[in-house]
């Protein structure tokens, strides 16, 4: 089942939403750092044209573990950015770049993910760009 986590994760890298996409349930739960809770494939990919306007993102030393049953996972990463466009309630953007420890857990049914849940530091990044 990481190879799913291995998919997801090269589809974002490449900037590819579809690609990401197709490696998620219809149903999948988005968990997002200091946001609510975002249900379905619809407002998962609403959220990626956000985040593609606003940031341009790498991750790199990515480290993915998964459970033996296949049914979670969990990936460790580090995000290489630029902060493109000022982003509701954040720092004015200014071409910024960023470099910050992060880390995803996943939920995976029938061999695609069904949650997914991202954390880091926000202080780290204001931080960073501010």
């Amino acid at each position: 089942m990481a190879d799913i986590i291995k998919t997801y994760f090269d589809a974002f890298n490449a900037g590819n939403t579809d690609g990401m996409l197709a490696c998620l349930t219809d149903d999948v739960a988005h968990h997002v750092n200091e946001g609510k809770v975002r249900e379905g494939k619809a407002k998962f990919a609403d959220f990626c044209t956000h985040m593609s306007r606003c940031y341009k993102e790498n991750l790199t030393d990515m480290v993915v573990f998964s459970d033996p049953e296949g049914t979670r996972a969990a990936a460790e990463y580090t995000v290489n950015g630029s902060y493109l466009e000022t982003d509701a309630g954040l720092p004015e953007a200014r071409g910024q770049s960023y470099r910050l420890p992060a880390g995803s857990f996943f939920d995976l049914r029938d061999g695609k993910i069904s949650r997914i849940t991202t954390y880091y530091n926000l202080a780290d990044w204001t931080a960073q760009v501010s």
